[in-house]
């Protein structure tokens, strides 16, 4: 599976002529939530979910304090660093992907650090989703537009983020826009978010709205 992690490399993995469907990884194609708890709880820690995010959500077991962000952050580090082979798809993540890729290409765009790309690729790979994979940082606009570029519409983009959903909305680019977010918690506590298409857990229903779109767009393509 190629592996993509600065946007000059984006070009190597971008695929060209067909729809595209840019899938996130964390809480989409991949559980994180629940795997990442268990990893704080082995360190010392809990999540205690009453808002979205992790930040102020993840206390210490010793005095129920919650922790400050740089900590968050640490925590993070070392669950990619000592986890990142281990995680579980979501349900229905690999086989919504697989019928989808009969009808447009795959590219998975992933925020997390550098050093874990390769080990994500092959994880994914491993569990039914052989695709390119991108190794983002920060918003991800710019990345799903430089992917864009020499694709056919629609363009479909999957994320639990709301930073990367709004980065992508106010991007330029025509897409259309999935919030996905696998941990029922946490999306629970998502709020709405503008110009989002489709806000869901399951992927049988994200499934049916990418064939919607593609639908759609053929339509479109041979009325043309």
């Amino acid at each position: 599976m190629p592996v993509a992690v600065t946007m000059a490399d984006i070009a190597a993995v971008a695929p060209a002529g067909r729809p595209l469907v840019i899938c996130d990884v964390d809480e989409v194609a991949f559980r994180f939530v629940v795997d990442f708890e268990r990893y704080i709880e082995e360190n010392g820690y809990r999540l205690d979910a009453v808002s979205y995010g992790l930040t102020g959500n993840i206390k210490r077991l010793s005095d129920g304090v919650a922790v400050d962000q740089k900590t968050v952050g640490r925590l993070l580090n070392g669950f990619f660093a000592d986890c990142a082979a281990d995680q579980e798809p979501v349900e229905g993540a690999a086989e919504a992907l697989a019928a989808a890729a009969r009808r447009a290409d795959i590219v998975m765009l992933s925020n997390l650090p550098e050093a874990q790309a390769a080990i994500r690729a092959e994880t994914l790979a491993r569990h039914g989703m052989p695709y390119p994979l991108v190794a983002n940082t920060g918003p991800k606009g710019p990345a799903v537009a430089a992917l864009s570029a020499r694709a056919r519409t629609p363009i479909v983009f999957l994320d639990d983020s709301p930073t990367n959903l709004v980065s992508v909305r106010d991007g330029g680019v025509a897409t259309h826009i999935v919030h996905f977010i696998a941990d029922l918690r946490f999306a629970r506590l998502a709020g709405d978010i503008a110009g989002i298409h489709l806000r869901t857990s399951d992927w049988a229903e994200a499934a049916a709205f990418i064939d919607r779109a593609l639908d759609a767009a053929q339509s479109e393509h041979e009325r043309l």
